[in-house]
């Protein structure tokens, strides 16, 4: 080998030793660093719904497991969950302060549809990531007009077509009656239900109430609700009013089809209280496993998650499928910060959760798997619909996709 070539090839090598440390170097934005993730969450820890605040304080609890094994990467993830009172305003104020003033690198699953849609302009335009939320309306999936924002949870327009698939199927002669939550949560499955059953809405659905979160009670909706006749009930509410509906339907001897919504469908939490007899044939649909079924109790997954619960959380109740969503979302998060490597900046945040592929999260059931991509955020594309049988839920037939 000439003396001109060796020179040639050392100063090749010499370039790449050179170039190599641009490659591996760390680029962050604020709330990061080399030790820690500050991350920032709103929940309803007071309020009308505050038995959602569970979510929270397992999203809590889910990282603290995360920090006891190394954190991600090595960094310890700091989470700073704040009550917002499910009071939209109140969590414009509490987002601007974790992002301006604590600083945070994502807000990461902020729990409800009016809290989520107050702040969605604020972290569009400041472009920060409104990571893994919880609400289903549908128009979270716009990653066009706001690449910021990504749902978590299925899309409320899938289960209530579902629902509508499943009335035309079952009883095509049905009068179906609708309770349901007067905001974009409970619109989305009236308007829903009624797109749903195509040209048999105008005779099919025969009555409809909404209800405000601060009313004391649905009863006087539900007696009128009964006097339509219905034999089939929507109902489109969280816990307390679900609870309310089934007590007082059972009370006036009613005994329609129970169609209830997701976000509710929660056996210890909505079934049991408003009591078995009352509840016993409801429907529903979830992703998720349902940890009260007897028949996932040896599932490695399940186990895992019941022993996360014992230890990191054992004042909250491994039943309520709220703690086993907040399980879910942290596998998430988790993946999409291992996955930034060193490169944690929130548009590679953003980047990494639109790439999930066939990603397959402890408590998710089994043939449901996430994915995601750069113009599609709806992470889940079937569920499964469920019948309370009295003890737990049973799956009703195979996944539906939307």
């Amino acid at each position: 080998m000439s003396r001109k070539s060796s020179i040639g090839i050392c100063g090749i090598v010499l370039a790449a030793l050179a170039a190599a440390p641009a490659f591996s170097q760390k680029h962050y934005d604020p709330g990061v660093t080399d030790t820690e993730i500050k991350l920032g969450q709103t929940a309803p820890y007071s309020g009308p719904v505050s038995a959602y605040g569970t979510f929270g304080k397992a999203s809590l609890a889910y990282f603290a497991m995360i920090n006891d094994k190394g954190g991600i990467n090595g960094r310890k993830i700091t989470l700073t969950s704040v009550d917002d009172s499910f009071s939209p305003g109140k969590t414009v104020e509490q987002v601007r302060k974790l992002v301006e003033a604590d600083g945070v690198f994502f807000l990461y699953a902020p729990v409800g549809t009016a809290p989520n849609l107050a702040i969605k302009p604020y972290m569009n335009d400041n472009k920060i990531p409104q990571l893994f939320l919880q609400s289903g309306i549908p128009s979270w999936n716009d990653p066009a007009h706001f690449p910021w924002s990504m749902s978590a949870l299925p899309n409320y327009a899938t289960e209530v077509h579902a629902f509508a698939d499943y009335i035309l199927k079952t009883k095509p002669d049905a009068k179906v009656a609708i309770l349901y939550q007067n905001d974009d949560f409970g619109r989305e499955y009236l308007n829903g239900m009624r797109s749903g059953l195509g040209a048999h809405a105008d005779k099919m659905l025969v009555a409809a109430q909404s209800f405000e979160l601060s009313d004391p009670t649905v009863d006087s909706q539900i007696i009128n609700l009964h006097s339509s006749g219905a034999d089939v009930l929507l109902v489109t509410a969280t816990q307390k009013q679900t609870i309310q509906a089934l007590r007082k339907a059972y009370e006036l001897d009613w005994h329609p089809t129970k169609l209830i919504a997701f976000p509710a469908a929660i056996v210890t939490k909505t079934y049991v209280p408003a009591g078995i007899e009352a509840s016993k044939g409801a429907l529903s649909s979830s992703v998720f496993v349902d940890p009260t079924d007897p028949a996932s109790q040896n599932d490695p997954d399940v186990q895992g998650y019941f022993a996360w619960m014992d230890k990191y959380y054992p004042s909250g109740d491994k039943f309520d499928g709220l703690n086993a969503a907040a399980y879910v979302e942290g596998q998430l998060a988790a993946d999409v910060l291992k996955r930034c490597g060193d490169l944690l900046t929130r548009e590679n945040v953003i980047k990494q959760a639109a790439s999930f592929k066939e990603f397959k999260a402890a408590m998710v059931r089994h043939g449901i798997t996430i994915n995601t991509s750069a113009d599609d955020y709806n992470m889940f594309k079937t569920l499964q619909m469920l019948v309370f049988d009295g003890k737990h839920l049973t799956p009703v037939g195979a996944p539906i996709g939307n």
